[in-house]
């Protein structure tokens, strides 16, 4: 039980059941009949698993180098081993999970999975860190519609909003974790040009999603295309202004806030996505 727990814990649980759902949801929003969904889950599921594990595993002595107890690997919860085996067993079945959506959607989400397991590989320190991102968030939406029933093309739109959703995902998600990494020789791109810098590209390409969002697909009402964006303009002011206070993460905060309605964009405009 203790190692079982250690390894949900090691597969980063939010990030892997959050991307998941997401993907599901567009999948409903689509058209995917029940099948097509279940088998988009399963996908999303073991490919997720999957870097989520193998990031632990590659990180397993850099953070028992760094005491890090809050990781399961240094914690003693789980071995090693053990998060080194899940890895490859995730990675073996998300291929023929992926193609159960046909060859077209296989081949893209297993590129999206490769993309992300080139992060985890060496990719995170260096000035290219976001690709991986940018690739993965781009290709997620695309196996969704390539999945539907003659494979048609995803619009450019929605890979430009998945893309820039990505990036902006990674600027956010390491900006409570700057220092700690540093320490541990991690350099990507958010590292390398600080703190402040970070918040503002995060906040600066999670709007630009959202404006791809509102005004790429046709069809939408004048107001429902202009709220979105101006909701997401409106959280990220509040929080930069509140954020001028020392030790403040309302930053941070307001970008999570963006990134979620970029999030629900994406899935409630799923029906326009062909």
């Amino acid at each position: 039980m203790r190692s079982a727990l250690g390894l949900v814990r090691a597969c980063h649980p939010e990030p892997t059941a959050a991307v998941t759902v997401a993907a599901m949801a567009l999948a409903v929003a689509s058209g995917r009949d029940a099948l097509g969904v279940a088998a988009v889950g399963l996908a999303i599921l073991t490919g997720q698993l999957s870097v989520g594990w193998l990031n632990d595993y590659l990180d397993a002595g850099r953070d028992l180098a760094a005491g890090r107890g809050d990781k399961p690997i240094p914690a003693g919860t789980v071995s090693r081993r053990v998060v080194g085996f899940a890895t490859v067993v995730a990675a073996v079945a998300c291929v023929p999970a992926s193609f159960l959506s046909g060859v077209p959607a296989g081949a893209a989400h297993t590129a999206a999975v490769v993309s992300a397991w080139t992060y985890n590989a060496g990719l995170k320190a260096t000035p290219l860190s976001v690709l991986p991102y940018a690739v993965s968030f781009g290709l997620l939406p695309a196996f969704v519609v390539l999945g539907l029933p003659g494979h048609p093309a995803p619009a450019p739109w929605l890979i430009a909003a998945g893309a820039l959703l990505g990036a902006g995902a990674h600027f956010a998600n390491v900006l409570p974790d700057l220092q700690a990494d540093e320490a541990a020789g991690i350099r990507g791109l958010p590292h390398r040009i600080g703190g402040r810098a970070a918040e503002a590209t995060a906040a600066l390409l999670l709007l630009a999603a959202s404006a791809v969002l509102a005004f790429g697909p046709a069809g939408l009402p004048g107001w429902l295309a202009w709220s979105a964006p101006a909701a997401a303009l409106a959280v990220l002011t509040a929080g930069y202004a509140l954020g001028r206070r020392p030790g403040s993460r309302a930053v941070f905060r307001s970008v999570l806030v963006v990134a979620v309605i970029d999030v629900l964009m994406l899935v409630g405009f799923g029906t326009v996505v062909r």
